[in-house]
């Protein structure tokens, strides 16, 4: 199934006086199911298609079908909808709250819920931290945690409603090596679980994780291969 189309998809920022162009003539597909890194030096637009891809800004010009749909059919009410039951994100610097603990940190994205208890929303945030192996950090305070266990945090509030897309951006810029390598496990068994994920790096090892990574460059797709030496964890972690 096709879940993301695009065709020709082109961005730039405008001022006043000024129209500075990001991206150019994207044409991509990527279906359900796919573990996808975009690959690409600083100002090569990957964390503009990103946000395009992920609903969190809008194309300039082309076309951008999501599940079948056209994009620009939404507006920001449908858009806001769509990132709330559909989209998952996971950031470089974690985005939690400090003075808040993990299991209220997770149940964030759930406030948009309306139809769901207080109770349903705690067992949702409890399964989703689960996942990620933190159910004994349930009620630390964020700031009490180490730089891995906060990205297993985000990854689990993105986890929380059930997204069709996880996109996770530099997730481990901010981390060591080990905790890098967790933070990788972790994605690479929920795509082995059916998750697609779109993984957004410019460390080649870090991209190597995925079975595909299309690489930009100056705004243009450079690239597009499947990865057949992927990255393994067997002997890795124990």
């Amino acid at each position: 199934m096709s879940l993301i189309q695009l065709q020709n998809l082109s961005k730039e920022y405008c001022t006043d006086e000024v129209a500075t162009p990001v991206l150019f003539d994207i044409d991509l597909e990527i279906k359900a199911g796919e573990f996808v890194s975009i690959m690409g030096p600083s100002g090569s637009g990957k964390s503009t298609l990103m946000h395009i891809l992920g609903f969190l800004d809008r194309l300039t010009s082309g076309e951008y079908f999501f599940e079948g749909v056209d994009v620009s059919q939404f507006d920001d009410k449908k858009l806001a909808q769509i990132r709330n039951e559909k989209i998952g994100f996971v950031f470089q610097s974690f985005n939690l709250l400090p003075r808040t603990t993990v299991l209220e940190n997770v149940k964030l994205p759930l406030q948009y819920r309306p139809g769901l208890k207080e109770k349903e929303k705690s067992k949702l945030a409890e399964n989703a931290l689960a996942a990620v192996g933190l159910t004994h950090r349930l009620n630390f305070f964020s700031n009490q945690l180490s730089g891995g266990e906060k990205q297993r945090v985000a990854i689990a509030r993105a986890l929380v409603t059930n997204p069709t897309i996880i996109f996770a951006d530099e997730p481990t810029g901010n981390l060591d090596s080990k905790s890098g390598l967790q933070i990788m496990e972790i994605l690479d068994r929920l795509n082995k679980n059916g998750q697609t994920i779109i993984l957004v790096t410019h460390e080649t090892n870090t991209a190597s994780f995925a079975h595909r990574i299309i690489a930009l460059k100056d705004g243009r797709v450079v690239s597009d291969r499947k990865v057949d030496n992927r990255v393994g964890f067997e002997g890795e972690l124990k």
